[in-house]
């Protein structure tokens, strides 16, 4: 386990009331079962009993979460769960991991929700519950500056490409004919593109936006995105009593967006507005 990962997740296991031992293990099992509080328990209502909600998401994929020079965490995701949290009565409690083990935690009961720019698939609906979109993105593909072989997704069959494994983009990029190589992050993903080891990538084209004002001489470019926005949700876990959960989050969002917080977040990490479908 990292060093971050495990102060994140010490940090909401005594937001739990679970530190009662001095092992890891012991103490991560309690975090879970507080957590859970069993299939029949009100998630909303365990996380009013703690006073936290417990919020899953990456923490090195900027501008959406990330640790910023002073090693806080910052990003559009953050800002938009502890409003979230706070409009709800709650202190937001962070959780940092891996991709694939964001889903499977929740799965578990072990986080109340993953706020980590989520889209909604017909494959990802059928194991959770979705909030309102409180995001709109589209699928940008990126290659070299010098590459002029790939020009759009059609391009990509017998290529190779580097996203998060399980992602959209993976899935996506799967679809075109691609070899996909698993990475962690926006920036290892960058530099495999960079130094040839990939063909292409995938990714939210505000990412790239973003990664280009910090990196502007960055050799790549984009060469083409999805035409329809996807819509970036809030996944809680289905049944164990996440129906309060969700609706208390929806209410969360159409308020924010209602009296403008959301687009206020947005402004500041994007530069435009991304929490209305345009």
């Amino acid at each position: 386990m990292k060093r971050r990962n495990f102060i994140s997740l010490l940090a909401v296991m005594a937001a739990a009331g679970a530190l009662s031992g001095c092992g890891s293990s012991s103490s991560a099992a309690g975090a879970g079962s507080t957590a859970g509080s069993g299939e029949a328990a009100d998630r909303l209502e365990a996380a009013k009993a703690r006073g936290t909600l417990i919020v899953a998401l990456e923490g090195a994929w900027s501008p959406w979460c990330y640790h910023d020079d002073t090693d806080t965490l910052v990003g559009y995701d953050v800002e938009v769960s502890r409003a979230i949290a706070q409009y709800m009565g709650l202190e937001p409690a962070y959780v940092e991991g891996e991709w694939d083990g964001l889903f499977a935690g929740l799965e578990a009961g072990r986080y109340d929700i993953v706020c980590n720019g989520v889209e909604v698939t017909e494959e990802r609906a059928k194991s959770y519950d979705f909030s309102e979109p409180y995001a709109y993105i589209h699928t940008a593909l990126a290659v070299r500056a010098d590459d002029d072989s790939i020009t759009c997704f059609e391009d990509l069959a017998g290529k190779t490409t580097a996203n998060s494994i399980a992602s959209t983009y993976m899935t996506l990029a799967e679809s075109y004919g691609a070899e996909v190589l698993g990475v962690d992050t926006l920036d290892e993903t960058i530099q495999m593109l960079l130094a040839g080891r990939v063909d292409a990538t995938l990714n939210a084209d505000v990412s790239f936006y973003d990664y280009l004002n910090v990196h502007p001489d960055a050799a790549f470019k984009l060469v083409d995105e999805t035409d329809e926005a996807s819509h970036v949700c809030i996944p809680v876990r289905k049944g164990g009593g996440s129906d309060t959960l969700l609706a208390a989050v929806n209410e969360a969002i159409d308020a924010l967006r209602a009296d403008g917080t959301l687009a206020e977040i947005s402004e500041k990490y994007f530069g435009s507005d991304i929490s209305s479908e345009a």
